[in-house]
């Protein structure tokens, strides 16, 4: 086999991100030299709407010129909710949990085929979503609310609904994180963590959504870097690496016969033990189809060179190779023709950012917003004089977007009322600062206070139970952690909004002030301390 052969019999087997909002010279090298499988696209590619469609015509334009049979592969997180990457003058959609929290499934298909509307419109073919885990351990860093819920049934029934929403709108998706990243309380882009049940146990619930998915038709699947003793013997092997779970369990017992893409190999619990460039090797012989490599242009060309060298050693067989570029081409035939493709920027369709996706959104969220507690409370009046603390933190998911979300909360209760006075706290702030407002609040008759992240350590855990010792009303908004009112038993009314963006923050503001109705029902279970 040639060389040229070679690189790009290696390069199809590797998805890979870059730094720009527009096309550089790392990614003409990629397309060009090395005709790379996909490209995957983050917040730091995504301008308006019309400079991402600019840049994937800009693209798909290379990768035409580059020869490719297919269109070029272009994807990116598009879960919703706190995992967005789609900027300004797209339909900010409701997420997960908040989907999960209606009760209703139908709204996770309209949310799907609307986003998978609107990421096609602006040139992105592919979506990393939608996440299955089952969410039913409240430590959880890094699902928490990506998550339908804790039941494994109503996240199989709202996971199938949305990715059927997302085909249906001609979209490629994916399920994620196999075999389920629901259950840990350690984040895979800073270490491995273990799910140590046994196999009926994943079988009953990590494994359920996946199934129902798979037996509707997934496109992809996802795997996790975690590593499952019940699935995989080798002491610390993540799943990502792990021939017993893609191979016999997902491939052979599962009967999945599509695409199987990595989460990203330069988390560190790839990066800091096998190495991300061994790591590509070890997840195609697995039974991967493709590796995420999602920063480095080094290690992008450094995977390429090692996939390279253990295809001609005979490391990774031919048969391997083979029936990787079997399933892939299967997926791009399916989904990709360049007969569909605009090469030339066209603009971009009035409904990316529309009335009506808007609408549909304000929708899910009435019906999402949950009034956990209300002991006689609200409706507040907007002549009461109100004091609203504003949370920040600097704790953020590596899978996260950033939002200014103190100032959201702001914005949101002075909509409906001009006159509140605005105060922020850090989620680690001193006694010091505690007690300051602590003084403050007792001036007002009412006291809202925002959430982020929470622990028993948050100095809001602090400063709300003090004030509801001294029988001043406080209204608590968790924005992001909706297992939180564990930590406040004496607070007079509570609301989970499950994501602390604008339009979900307006929805909680128009309740407190009874001008919105809302309907949600708390899709998880609260522990007692």
């Amino acid at each position: 086999m040639d060389n040229t052969n070679l690189t790009h019999l290696a390069s199809q087997l590797v998805i890979a991100g870059f730094a720009d909002k527009y096309i550089n010279r790392e990614v003409k090298e990629l397309i060009h030299t090395y005709r790379v499988g996909g490209i995957i696209l983050f917040s730091r590619n995504i301008g308006t709407p019309e400079e991402v469609l600019q840049l994937t015509t800009d693209l798909q334009k290379e990768a035409r010129k580059a020869g490719y049979d297919y269109p070029l592969l272009i994807c990116a997180d598009q879960e919703n909710g706190i995992v967005r990457r789609l900027g300004d003058g797209t339909t900010v959609f409701p997420g997960a949990m908040a989907q999960g929290a209606t009760d209703h499934p139908r709204y996770a298909y309209d949310i799907g085929y609307a986003t998978g509307k609107e990421l096609l419109a602006l040139g992105i073919n592919w979506n990393l979503a939608p996440s299955i885990d089952v969410n039913n351990n409240s430590d959880n860093p890094v699902i928490g609310v990506r998550s339908f819920g804790e039941s494994p049934e109503k996240v199989a029934e709202f996971g199938r609904a949305s990715m059927k929403g997302m085909q249906d709108a001609g979209m490629i998706t994916t399920i994620k994180h196999f075999p389920g990243h629901g259950d840990t309380n350690t984040d895979s882009h800073l270490g491995i963590p273990v799910i140590e049940h046994d196999m009926n146990r994943l079988e009953e619930v990590e494994l359920k959504p996946f199934t129902a998915c798979i037996n509707q038709g997934a496109d992809t699947v996802l795997t996790a870097h975690i590593h499952f003793p019940a699935i995989e013997s080798e002491n610390g092997l993540p799943a990502t690496l792990s021939k017993s779970v893609i191979t016999h369990l997902l491939r052979e017992k599962m009967h999945f016969n599509s695409v199987v893409t990595t989460d990203c190999m330069e988390m560190e619990a790839i990066s800091k033990t096998i190495g991300t460039e061994k790591g590509a090797v070890a997840t195609i012989k697995a039974g991967s189809d493709f590796a995420m490599i999602s920063h480095t242009f080094e290690r992008q060309k450094g995977a390429i060179k090692e996939i390279m060298h253990a295809i001609d050693s005979g490391e990774l067989t031919e048969e391997t190779i083979r029936k990787a570029s079997e399933r892939i081409e299967r997926l791009k035939k399916k989904y990709l023709n360049w007969d569909n493709i605009k090469l030339e920027y066209s603009g971009v369709p009035e409904f990316v950012g529309g009335l009506e996706h808007k609408e549909l959104a304000a929708e899910v969220y009435r019906n999402s917003t949950t009034i956990v507690r209300n002991e006689q409370l609200l409706p507040l009046s907007d002549e009461e004089k109100v004091l609203v603390i504003c949370s920040s933190s600097d704790v953020k998911g590596w899978a996260e977007d950033k939002d200014d979300e103190a100032s959201n909360f702001g914005k949101a209760i002075r909509t409906y009322h001009a006159t509140a006075d605005i105060a922020q706290m850090h989620d680690l702030a001193s006694t010091k600062e505690v007690n300051e407002l602590f003084k403050r609040a007792k001036q007002y008759n009412v006291i809202i206070i925002s959430l982020l992240e929470m622990s028993p350590e948050n100095s809001q855990r602090l400063l709300v139970n003090k004030l509801s010792e001294h029988h001043i009303p406080v209204v608590v908004v968790a924005s992001k952690n909706p297992y939180a009112l564990q930590y406040f038993p004496g607070v007079s009314a509570y609301i989970n909004t499950y994501e602390p963006n604008l339009s979900a923050l307006k929805m909680a503001a128009g309740a407190i002030f009874g001008q919105e109705e809302v309907n949600g029902k708390l899709p998880i279970t609260v522990p007692k301390l």
